[in-house]
C-alpha cells in the first residue's frame, strides 16, 4: 500500500493555504504524489452534500442527524476512491487529502451528546474504514485555531471574496463546538495537532508550514 496523509482543521485555519504550500514544495523536490479535496463539489457523488449545505434539508446543521449527514460525505469519498485513486494507492502511491473521514469526526460528532461522542467516533471509523473499506490515513494533521480568531478570519475572507457563509459557518457557537469536538477526535484517534495561534495571534504561514513539512517528511521517509 501507499501513504495517505490528511489535512483537517477548524474553519479559517489556513488549511487550504498550507495544503498548497506543501504540494508545491514536494513537487519542487521531485516527489511523486496525487492530491484530492473533499467534498468533490463538481462530482455527482456530492449532490446530497450540496443539498445539505444549501439548507434544503433544514436551515440548521442539527436538522440532519450526525449519522445521516455522515453518510452523504462517506459516499462521496467512496466514489472517489473506487473511480480515481484506488489502484494508484494500492500500488504504493502517495495521496495527500484536504479533508477526509476526519471531517465527519469534527463536524458531525458535534451533533451528538458528549456522552455519545466516543461511540460515534467508533461507529464512524468502523463505517468508513471497515464497512466501506476506505483506506486509513498514515498521518492526520489537525490545524487548530481558537474560535474567536476563526470568526475574525472568516469575516475577512467573506469581505475579500464577496461570498456568504454556508449554514455551518453562520453559527459561531456551532464552530466553537466543532473545535471542541475536533480536539476530542484528535485525542481519540491520535491525530497530530498543529497549533496555528500563539498568545491570541496567528503564527506566520511560513512557521506553520515548516512544522507541517517536518511531520509529513517523517511519514514519507518511513520504510
Amino acid at each position: 500500500m501507499g501513504k495517505l496523509i490528511v489535512f483537517e482543521g477548524t474553519d479559517g485555519s489556513g488549511k487550504s493555504t498550507q495544503f498548497s504550500l506543501l504540494t508545491e514544495r514536494l513537487r519542487s523536490m521531485g516527489k511523486e504524489f496525487r492530491t484530492m479535496v473533499f467534498p468533490q463539489y463538481s462530482e455527482p457523488s456530492s449532490s446530497l452534500i450540496r443539498m445539505y449545505l444549501g439548507g434544503e434539508f433544514g436551515t440548521q446543521p442539527s436538522d440532519v442527524n450526525a449519522y445521516a449527514a455522515s453518510t452523504f460525505y462517506a459516499v462521496d469519498r467512496f466514489a472517489s476512491y473506487r473511480k480515481v485513486w484506488k489502484q494508484y494507492y494500492e500500488e504504493g502511491g502517495i495521496m495527500l487529502s484536504d479533508r477526509y473521514t476526519t471531517s465527519n469526526a469534527v463536524h458531525q460528532a458535534s451533533k451528538v451528546s458528549e456522552a455519545e461522542r466516543a461511540a460515534f467516533f467508533r461507529w464512524l471509523y468502523d463505517f468508513e474504514y471497515q464497512k466501506m473499506e476506505l483506506p486509513r490515513p498514515d498521518l492526520v494533521i489537525y490545524l487548530d485555531v481558537p474560535t474567536e480568531l476563526t470568526g475574525q478570519l472568516m469575516r475577512k475572507r467573506e469581505e475579500q471574496t464577496n461570498t456568504g457563509a454556508d449554514i455551518h459557518e453562520q453559527h459561531l457557537d456551532y464552530l466553537r463546538l466543532c473545535r471542541q469536538t475536533g480536539l476530542e477526535a484528535a485525542e481519540h484517534y491520535g491525530w497530530t495537532i498543529v497549533h496555528c495561534a500563539e498568545e491570541g495571534k496567528m503564527r506566520s504561514i511560513e512557521d506553520i508550514h515548516k512544522e507541517i513539512f517536518a511531520l509529513v517528511m517523517a511519514v514519507l521517509e518511513e520504510e
